[in-house]
């Protein structure tokens, strides 16, 4: 099975569009490198699988329930050509891998960042980098703990997702909520560790 990459450099060149590509991913929340790859998905598929990952979790790295995320992710989706699934995590990873295979179904094309879903899949589908689906001018460098971070600390987060998701979260008070329930916790995650003074209390 090919990783390097050739497969997404040949999707971005195809002249046919290929039947079915999939994607999972977490969105919480969806941002502007989420946007870049299902519109490059949109382009050169018929139809997109999308997943949302870790949809029965609400925590600091979840913020944002399934049903919500899945609000805030329609508005990128390509119309009319795509298939939105929950999926929860059900600590169990080859049970997890069988979850969406019989959930996605057939598929051209898989495609993930993630190391560990690339290694349960990849027995059942062609996977890709979702990098390797984009021309250099299309990557972007941001991440959900970034977007996270940036909501924590009251700074311009709004620049690292689309306008319709800043939008919906704001309106929806998704963002207030964060701030209140996991700001202060994510910004403490983020800063630096104080080591302890030789003979003093560690904790």
């Amino acid at each position: 099975m090919n990783h390097d990459g050739s497969a997404g450099t040949a999707l971005r060149r195809a002249p046919t569009r290929l039947a079915r590509v999939g994607f999972v991913a977490r969105f919480r929340p969806p941002h502007l490198g989420h946007a870049a790859i299902l519109e490059a998905l949109a382009r050169n598929a018929e139809t997109v699988v999308v997943g949302i990952g870790s949809a029965n979790r609400y925590d600091l790295d979840n913020p944002f329930t399934g049903e919500e995320t899945a609000e805030l992710l329609r508005p990128l989706l390509p119309g009319g050509r795509v298939e939105l699934h929950l999926l929860p995590d059900l600590f169990d990873g080859p049970r997890w891998a069988e979850m969406v295979r019989e959930r996605f179904g057939a598929l051209d094309l898989f495609a993930t960042a993630n190391p560990y879903v690339r290694s349960l899949v990849e027995g059942f589908w062609r996977v890709v980098p979702t990098l390797s689906l984009l021309e250099p001018g299309e990557r972007v460098a941001v991440d959900g703990r970034a977007v996270r971070r940036a909501m924590a600390r009251g700074e311009a987060w709004e620049r690292l997702v689309p306008p319709e998701v800043a939008r919906e979260l704001r309106a929806r008070g998704l963002a207030r909520r964060f701030r209140e329930e996991f700001g202060l916790e994510t910004i403490a995650r983020e800063a630096p560790r104080m080591p302890a003074e030789a003979g003093g209390d560690a904790r």
